[in-house]
């Protein structure tokens, strides 16, 4: 990943993070916490499965404990879920192994990237496997950096409240061009 887009995620990540208002905070102070699901399915057979699927499940493993370390302190905790596909599943719809979703998107879709398949093997054979495809890059294996990259997006959705509506308790509703709450209020 270039720095430059970590950077500007990680701003983003911030400036949404930071409007977070004095009602939100006392919701997370009364242990009211959101959840960001990550979800992983693959291939076991006989208690194994194949090396493309055992890394990416270190790395999701890697990425689960970075979101977390990062997202506790506002309110999210996070719940990694680990998914086994049967043989039979897996034949029926090799693309359904090696997927994550993180509270019930497709990985990709956070991400803005493609699904694609190559050849596999191990447990899986000879089938075609999924890989998910980047400009210029396609994963085998789904690096951590990937999956906290969708994390921090799925939960900046999580902290940004409703349009049309205010964080804000009534008595301090902003007036127009105001920012939400006053600064004493936060």
């Amino acid at each position: 990943m270039k720095k430059t887009s970590w950077f500007g995620l990680t701003l983003i990540f911030l400036l949404l993070t930071s409007s977070v208002c004095a009602q939100e905070k006392k919701a997370l102070e009364s242990n009211n916490m959101k959840t960001l699901k990550i979800q992983w399915h693959r291939l076991m057979a006989d208690g194994q499965t194949c090396p493309r699927c055992g890394d990416t499940g270190k790395e999701v493993e890697n990425a689960s404990r970075s979101l977390e370390q990062s997202l506790s302190p506002l309110g999210i905790k996070v719940v990694l879920e680990k998914h086994e596909l049967t043989p039979g599943a897996f034949q029926q719809d090799p693309s359904k192994s090696n997927r994550i979703l993180l509270n019930g998107r497709p990985l990709e879709e956070w991400l803005g990237l493609k699904v694609g398949q190559s050849p596999c093997c191990g447990s899986c054979g000879d089938a075609e496997c999924r890989t998910l495809v980047a400009p210029g890059q396609v994963y085998e294996t789904i690096p951590a950096d990937l999956i906290v990259k969708a994390g921090l997006l799925a939960a900046s959705q999580m902290l940004v409240s409703k349009p049309g509506t205010s964080c804000c308790p009534e008595q301090n509703t902003p007036s127009p061009g105001q920012q939400c709450c006053s600064i004493q209020d936060r």
